[in-house]
């Protein structure tokens, strides 16, 4: 067990990242780049910048398998008592497969539920490897459109897509997560490309995260432009008709 991870949060108590309370471990490194990004220390991109701020919050540290499970046992009483558990997030989290799934699996033979956000953006080898340990996958979602999904992350969404209908071929249970952003996909026409692709796929439940500015001192902080700077936050009374196309499709959808 000399495994070790990269890890910039262990937050506690959340109430959004699967069922119950749960303990959502956030990983440093993400291959993306998206401009709205609340995480930006967590991407590729930005590690230089944030290593060099001085902040240990952005900078994050390494955690041992046995340091992190110590950390999210503390919390076991809460999980059994609201069917919660442990979810695994970023950044991304695949780009330490070798690191997390070994997690998973401690994390499984204490009986814990185990969680993962991510994009699925990784060969579909080690994807597959990774969901095999997985009670619950939040995939996240950017665009049907994989032209526009480049413009705005910086990669094709192929093996997105891929990975996320062998997830679901594997009868592993998927939510997809929707970031709802302004001036990307944060109009009718493009909720109606991403409702009408996942009931093709096969999923029935989604997520509505409307955009917000947590992120933007960060940014400041790091010293690196914020493309979404100044641009007004999205709430939930602005997307009841975002949300009737999903709901319209026969889809489970609700705002997080």
């Amino acid at each position: 067990m000399n495994l070790t991870g990269h890890i910039f949060n262990i937050q506690k108590f959340s109430i959004n990242d699967g069922p119950g309370i749960r303990s959502t471990i956030f990983f440093c490194g993400c291959p993306l780049s998206c401009r709205w990004c609340s995480n930006p220390e967590s991407q590729n991109r930005c590690r230089q910048a944030a290593l060099a701020s001085g902040d240990p919050k952005l900078a994050g540290k390494e955690w041992t398998l046995e340091e992190v499970l110590g950390e999210v046992e503390k919390d076991r009483c809460f999980y059994e008592e609201s069917g919660g558990g442990i979810t695994l997030s970023g950044g991304e989290v695949l780009l330490q497969h070798e690191f997390a799934s070994a997690l998973l699996q401690e994390a499984q033979k204490r009986s814990l539920h185990c969680a993962a956000e991510t994009t699925g953006y990784a060969a579909h080898e080690i994807f597959a490897g990774f969901v095999s340990h997985i009670d619950l996958l939040l995939f996240d979602m950017k665009h049907w459109d994989r032209e526009k999904h480049r413009e705005q992350t910086g990669v094709y969404n192929d093996i997105i897509l891929e990975n996320m209908r062998y997830a679901i071929s594997q009868g592993i249970p998927v939510i997809a997560r929707i970031p709802v952003i302004p001036k990307f996909n944060a109009n009718l026409q493009a909720a109606r490309g991403m409702a009408g692709l996942l009931c093709e796929m096969g999923i029935r439940e989604v997520h509505l995260l409307p955009f917000h500015q947590f992120g933007e001192q960060k940014y400041e902080q790091m010293g690196i432009p914020y493309a979404m700077k100044g641009i007004p936050q999205l709430h939930p009374e602005n997307l009841e008709a975002y949300r009737k196309v999903f709901l319209d499709a026969d889809l489970s959808c609700s705002f997080r």
